[in-house]
C-alpha cells in the first residue's frame, strides 16, 4: 500500500493555488480537515485530494440570457448507451434524429436516460450542406 503523505499547509496552499492563509481559514471553518504531524499543522494527502476536487467541481450555471449555438432543438432522449468511459446520447427532436457523443459522467450529471426532455445545442465548425435530389 503507498504511503500517503501529510501535507504541510504551505505545501497545500501550492497545491492549491491559494495562500497559505486561505487553507489556514479552511481549516479553522472546518472545511478542510488538519491533522498535527510533528507538531506542525497538516493535511492528509487524501483529504486535499478530495477537497481539490470539491472545489474544481463547475457551479450550475444558471439560466442563460444568450448563446452562441444558433441550432438548439427540444426533443427527447431515445436511446442512451454507455461504457466506462463515454456515453452515446440518441435524441429525436421533431423529424430529426440527433446523436451526441458525450463522457459517461456528463450523461451520468444530466441523468439522460429514455424519456428525459432535453436540448440539443449544435454548434460546429464542420457542417455538410447537401443538395437533394429534384
Amino acid at each position: 500500500m503507498p504511503f500517503m503523505p501529510n501535507l504541510r499547509i504551505s505545501e497545500a496552499a501550492a497545491l492549491l493555488g491559494v495562500s497559505d492563509d486561505t487553507v489556514r481559514r479552511w481549516v479553522d471553518q472546518g472545511r478542510l480537515p488538519a491533522v498535527q504531524d510533528g507538531g506542525r499543522m497538516a493535511v492528509e494527502g487524501a483529504a486535499l485530494a478530495a477537497f481539490a476536487q470539491e472545489l474544481a467541481e463547475s457551479p450550475e450555471p444558471g439560466a442563460t440570457t444568450a448563446a452562441s449555438a444558433r441550432n438548439r432543438m427540444r426533443g427527447i432522449v431515445t436511446r442512451v448507451v454507455k461504457d466506462g468511459v463515454m456515453a452515446q446520447v440518441e435524441l429525436q427532436a421533431g423529424p430529426f434524429r440527433v446523436v451526441s457523443l458525450m463522457s459517461r459522467e456528463a450523461a451520468d450529471e444530466l441523468g439522460l436516460e429514455p424519456g428525459v426532455i432535453a436540448v440539443a445545442s449544435i454548434k460546429s465548425t464542420h457542417v455538410v450542406v447537401e443538395i437533394p435530389e429534384a
